[in-house]
Formats: structure tokens, sequence, C-alpha cells
């Protein structure tokens, strides 16, 4: 049976706030992760689209590994493959350390495709356009076909901000008491 006494008590009477400062960590977890992945995406995603193979090949093997293995085995790895790997403890993240390091080169990976799918859907005459203009590359791209990607890129941007908040539930297998973790029934 749901008990509303007990949602009351924990949102409002909680002494130290628990659920409340748990929340905020969700929250705040996963707009940095979102952030850093959407910086990260975008480089990668021109990497990716680069004609030159020393930049597409690194790319590629990036976004596969992060796409391919599960966010929980890349916050393992870090949490605790890391310092046995290099076999020395100093190199121990903290918890929310791992947390977000994780979780931005993850949302990273799937930010880039996404990019690309979004650069990709802009008319290539468009580029084409800007060139002839006598516009450089790096140019063209700030000023015409990323504010024409933008329309493309929000709808999945959302989506996967809603993936990697869900996703925080991840933290509390390395102790780092989210909002999943906030309950002391």
């Amino acid at each position: 049976m749901f008990r509303w006494d007990l949602v009351w008590h924990f949102l409002f009477q909680d002494p130290n706030l628990l659920f409340l400062r748990a929340a905020w960590l969700t929250l705040w977890i996963s707009v940095i992760a979102q952030a850093a992945g959407v910086i990260l995406g975008l480089f990668l995603a021109l990497m990716r689209m680069s004609r030159f193979r020393f930049l597409t090949l690194p790319a590629g093997a990036y976004i596969w590994f992060f796409r391919g293995s599960p966010l929980l085995v890349q916050v393992l790895l870090l949490w605790d493959g890391l310092p046995r790997l290099i076999n020395d403890p100093r190199y121990l993240l903290p918890n929310y350390a791992c947390v977000l390091l994780a979780f931005s080169l993850n949302e990273g990976a799937y930010m880039a495709e996404i990019i690309r799918a979004g650069i990709s859907s802009v008319d290539p005459g468009q580029m084409e356009a800007a060139k002839s203009l006598g516009m450089r590359y790096a140019l063209a791209m700030r000023r015409i076909v990323l504010p024409q990607a933008a329309r493309v890129i929000i709808q999945p941007l959302d989506n996967e901000f809603n993936n990697i908040l869900k996703a925080t539930s991840i933290a509390l297998l390395i102790c780092l008491l989210e909002l999943t973790g906030s309950h002391e029934v």
C-alpha cells in the first residue's frame, strides 16, 4: 500500500533533507554529463566527418567502444579498473568523479552520432553556397550549417537527457547516494 505519510516525511520533514539533496545531486550529474557530452560529441562528430583517416579512425573507435559497452561497465572500469590497471591506489578517483567522467564519455559518444546526423541532414548546397561567398569551413559550420542542424538535434538531445537522468541510478553501485539510494525505510 502506498503511504503518503512517508512521502511527506522524506520530502519535507527529514532533518537532513536527504531526498532533496539526492534529487539535486541526480540533476547536477545529469546536467554536467550532458553539457560535457555535447561539447565532446561536437568534436567527435566533426572528427568522424573529416576526410582525414587519422581523425576518423580514433573517433570511430571511441564511438564504437562507448556505445557498444554498458554504462555500468564503464563506471566500474573507472572506479575499480583504472587503479588496478595502473597498480597505484593514488589513481583511485572519488565516486562522483568516476560517475561524471563515465557518464560524460558515454554521452559524448551518443551525442557525436546525433550531431553527425544533424549535420548530415543539412543540404550540402548550404556549405557550397557558403564557400562561394568566401567563407572558411569553420565559419560556414558555425554560422550556417550548425544553426540549421540544431533543429534536428534538439529532440534527440532531450531524449538523451532523459536517458542520462534515468541512468544516474547506476551511481548507487559505487556508493554515491543519488536519488535512488536516498531512502532509509
